[in-house]
């Protein structure tokens, strides 16, 4: 486990508190976002991830500054996938478009939640047993050959578990009541549609965590590397979908290079068991390599997009 000078946990923290508290107040009026403004934050969301990542490089070293950059890497590419389950989300609850960025922001919250909460067992986990790496390894092939066979799980938003518990617990009504989340009817508190959105955007995530939680293991199991990278690129996440926005169909290779890339970091998932449990002799991937191999993937399979139109 890498030394971690306190202070650097406190530039992350406050790195991101500061980033969300001038995100809510630029948005504090809702509104639809354009492209303009999408690539202006994603273009500040991917600064002050490289930023971090280089202030990495120069307090821990090279190691873990190559191991930061490819699990941010990799927990952005997989979270293109999270873009295209947002979309159904809005289009099944039909939500105005000037109140996503508010159903996002909240859902953003809980993903950090919930990740540093999963990443957090995962490394205690590894750390004790290094045999589990061969069940994560299984994981990924599976959704791998998912992918690959176009047979993902079909996702219905307005029966996933959390919009099933959220409607025991509190009436849900029909409309809309602007950017509100709870309005009162009859003299009691009921949620609006917004509330059914974000448990379907949190269900969505928890879902994504069985993919992206283990291929992060793979690149690193120290907790703070693991942890700031999937945070800057979760943080990231809103400003990519309203870039992206009515584009995702137009990368239809990407799938398949999000499924060469599951496998790629499954079989290191092997040898680095192999290595630790098996023999030293067994060779492992270094953290350049994969985030090479990461890097030329996408690349390729953003290419192959352009070039190759899908038909009408």
């Amino acid at each position: 486990m890498l030394d971690v000078p306190l202070w650097l946990w406190a530039v992350f923290a406050t790195t991101v508190i500061v980033s969300l508290a001038v995100d809510l107040l630029a948005h504090r009026t809702a509104h639809v976002i354009g492209f303009k403004e999408a690539a202006a934050w994603s273009g500040l969301w991917v600064s002050l991830s490289l930023l971090f990542g280089g202030l990495v490089f120069l307090v821990l070293g090279t190691t873990a500054g190559t191991e930061y950059t490819t699990a941010w890497l990799l927990e952005k590419s997989l979270s293109v996938d999270n873009l295209f389950v947002f979309a159904v989300i809005f289009g099944y609850f039909r939500v105005p478009r000037a109140y996503q960025h508010r159903v996002l922001f909240f859902g953003v919250m809980g993903a950090l939640v919930f990740r540093g909460v999963f990443l957090s067992l995962g490394v205690a986990v590894v750390s004790r047993f290094t045999a589990v790496l061969f069940a994560f390894a299984a994981v990924l092939f599976y959704s791998t050959y998912k992918l690959l066979k176009d047979e993902e799980d079909t996702f219905d938003p307005g029966r996933s578990f959390a919009v099933r518990a959220l409607r025991k617990i509190v009436p849900v009504r029909d409309e809309y009541e602007g950017a509100r989340f709870f309005v009162k009817e009859a003299g009691k508190r009921v949620a609006t549609p917004l509330l059914a959105v974000v448990a379907a955007i949190e269900a969505a995530d928890l879902i994504f965590a069985v993919d992206s939680v283990p291929a992060v293991l793979a690149v690193s199991d120290d907790a703070f590397v693991v942890y700031t990278s999937n945070a800057f690129a979760i943080l990231g996440l809103r400003a990519l979908y309203f870039l992206l926005s009515g584009l995702l169909d137009r990368f239809h290779y990407l799938n398949v290079g999000l499924a060469v890339i599951l496998s790629f970091i499954g079989v290191k998932l092997i040898l680095q068991a192999s290595h630790k449990l098996i023999s030293p002799a067994v060779p492992e991937i270094p953290s350049p390599v994969s985030l090479g191999v990461i890097v030329v993937i996408l690349a390729t399979s953003v290419f192959l997009s352009v070039r190759r139109p899908p038909p009408p």
